[in-house]
């Protein structure tokens, strides 16, 4: 059956999804590769430019996706692959632990300026999000000589078993694999749709905060507590947006007790909230930033960039690895870099978000089953649930939701506790015309699924 189209000026659809190309692919993943592993739309990419994708049955997509936040910059804009060309002419890996290159410093010099906060700083390269969360974990107990660290309920930091004992939320991320790291304690994230009724933002950062004193009599003393992870925005957790007086709040208890701040900008690093870092939407300078996703435009890359001093605390050879910071990622982060700064990069975040919001607004005003709009920046979300009153969560609703938007050519994404939460992560390189497009895709998916 060919799926339902309109105005087809990115957006080609030539065969239902998958298409007979994609199917037969798929026949072959499921006797190759682990059912563990999900996906969302299920089809295969042959190619892709800027804020959009091409399946193998050639079917082309707007990306409101971005590969989970990993392209802010666009699928392989043609400056970076340039650079990395000329790369690969010069060498592949000598593996920094080895033979230094040049890239790595640069790069290193680079986020060491543009993070948050003017003192000194260092910085140290890995591969991916969750070996960035452990390194600044492991840094953060070699300086403090303290063992416990606190994250918050809703929170993601990443899969391994250090970063699956921090994240908040058991399936699919937890469930059966314990058991889990020791010395991790978890602590509420404001909620603010999900208040009690007639509870204000401002008294949900007053309990919240408040219950940190409590917790450090009843669970962990704050002289045990070596940091504290924190992610400006929670992603996986459902784009839940704090308020600038919670993140103040949680700095004042860390500076109270000597506890180190680490930001978590794995997801909302590089532009994605309309700031280079959404730690500035909120004047707190943290002690340690983790940084992976958008910072290489895909390759696999990411960071810890920290005070200077706590990251002297390890002695040579403490951390690091094998492929940490390797030369081409560095030469794509480097690129990246660029592009955010002559193209404003941020500034379009912000104008994209202001755009999607006001058209999610619409859509709230036409379907009870929209419990919430919300977001920063280009990080937006819609909260599905049964009820506007009770506010249940619809898990299935949501599912069909994501399906239909496929199904007519843009690709989203799900999150949430609860599993009922819309996201985007478009490109910031995405034009008008391509972010209308696709939000009038996804205004026709909502319509279909509402009238079924």
């Amino acid at each position: 059956m060919k799926a339902k189209v309109f105005q087809q000026n990115s957006i080609q659809l030539n065969t239902s999804i998958p298409g007979p190309k994609a199917a037969a692919m798929l026949e072959e993943r499921k006797k190759h590769v682990p059912r563990g592993v999900s996906n969302t739309v299920p089809t295969f990419a042959e190619t892709a430019e800027g804020a959009l994708v091409t399946d193998v049955d050639g079917n082309t997509f707007i990306d409101f996706a971005g590969a989970i936040g990993t392209l802010n910059v666009g699928h392989r804009p043609q400056a970076l692959v340039d650079a990395l060309k000329q790369q690969l002419d010069k060498y592949l890996h000598t593996g920094f632990n080895v033979m230094m290159y040049e890239p790595y410093i640069q790069l290193a010099e680079k986020l060491n300026q543009l993070t948050p906060g003017d003192h000194a700083k260092k910085t140290l390269f890995l591969n991916s999000g969750a070996e960035a969360v452990e390194n600044a974990v492991k840094i953060a107990r070699k300086y403090t000589g303290r063992k416990a660290i606190i994250s918050f309920e809703r929170g993601f930091h990443g899969r391994t078993l250090l970063t699956m004992s921090l994240t908040s939320k058991v399936k699919p991320y937890k469930y059966q694999f314990g058991p889990f790291a020791p010395e991790t304690y978890k602590m509420r994230y404001p909620y603010y749709y999900r208040a009690p009724f007639g509870v204000t933002p401002k008294q949900v950062d007053e309990q919240v905060l408040a219950q940190f004193e409590e917790f450090f009599l009843s669970e962990v003393a704050p002289e045990d507590v070596a940091a504290v992870i924190l992610e400006p925005v929670q992603g996986e957790g459902g784009f839940v947006v704090p308020s600038k007086a919670f993140v103040q709040g949680v700095k004042r208890i860390c500076e109270k007790y000597d506890i180190l701040l680490i930001a978590d900008e794995i997801q909302t690093g590089f532009g994605r909230t309309g700031k280079l870092f959404a730690m500035e939407h909120f004047d707190v300078i943290p002690d340690l930033v983790t940084l992976s996703k958008s910072i290489a435009a895909g390759l696999p890359l990411s960071a810890v960039t920290g005070r200077a001093d706590i990251m002297d605390a390890s002695s040579p050879g403490e951390i690091g690895g094998t492929y940490g910071g390797s030369p081409l990622g560095c030469v794509a982060a480097l690129e990246v870099i660029k592009m955010m700064e002559e193209d404003h990069l941020p500034d379009r975040a912000a104008v994209i978000g202001e755009k999607i919001r006001a058209r999610f607004e619409k859509l709230k005003s036409r379907y009870a089953f929209i419990g919430d709009v919300r977001g920063l920046g280009a990080m937006c979300a819609l909260e599905i649930v049964k009820d506007p009153e009770t506010k249940e969560p619809d898990k299935a609703l949501t599912s069909r939701i994501i399906q239909a938007c496929y199904q007519n050519g843009v690709m989203v994404l799900s999150a949430g506790l609860y599993s009922n939460v819309i996201r985007t992560l478009s490109p910031l390189v995405i034009t008008d015309e391509q972010l209308e497009e696709g939000l009038d895709a996804m205004e026709q998916a909502f319509a279909e699924v509402a009238g079924s």
